[in-house]
């Protein structure tokens, strides 16, 4: 058996202290522990939603406690009871969100930066890797065309016999490639022999 607060839930309506009407926001916690799902769309829609829940209620809280007298002291402690909460179900629902967002964002974040100057440094220094990758590689194919040119002139017959295993190889490597990309889901399917 559950226990639950007192103040949140089914209170009327009360004036806040500030001539606006605020009806206390309804409990979604069980609503939301309840439909339970894997999908990561609609975990990270739940978190999204309980953020701009909880930013609402901030601003109620603000209004409150900015024109505050005796009268809304009961007003104020149901939406600190809404808020805390709604902060507890933000982080039940957060704990089935897996993002993760690297530690460096969060820093430009916090400089007052864009954090799409992350992304671009990224993208800049993958670039940069991409490019001596390159030159490696090409440096190695450099170095077999050489080395094949000079085991030709000294060892024909093995340099003969070695480009034939290649291209045999070659070939069945191109017909594995297109079997897989035949089939709906990537999967190679192996004909048995007959």
């Amino acid at each position: 058996m559950e226990a639950t607060p007192n103040t949140a839930g089914a209170a009327p309506a009360t004036n806040a202290g500030n001539g606006s009407m605020f009806p206390p926001p309804p409990n979604d916690a069980a609503a939301s522990s309840a439909a339970q799902t894997d999908d990561p769309k609609q975990n990270l829609n739940q978190v999204i939603n309980s953020i701009q829940k909880t930013l609402g209620l901030l601003h109620q809280l603000y209004l409150t406690v900015s024109s505050f007298n005796v009268a809304s002291q009961l007003p104020l402690l149901q939406r600190l009871n809404s808020l805390v909460l709604e902060l507890d179900n933000m982080s039940k629902l957060a704990d089935k969100c897996n993002i993760q967002v690297p530690l460096e964002v969060l820093n430009l974040i916090d400089d007052g930066k864009n954090p799409d100057e992350f992304t671009r440094d990224i993208i800049n220094g993958c670039i940069t890797k991409n490019q001596i990758t390159k030159g490696k590689t090409d440096a190695f194919k450099s170095l077999r065309k050489h080395l094949l040119e000079e085991l030709e002139q000294a060892f024909p017959d093995e340099v003969e016999s070695y480009r034939e295993i290649r291209a045999l190889s070659a070939a069945e490597s191109k017909r594995l490639s297109q079997a897989q990309s035949s089939q709906p889901n990537g999967d190679a399917k192996v004909k048995p022999e007959q």
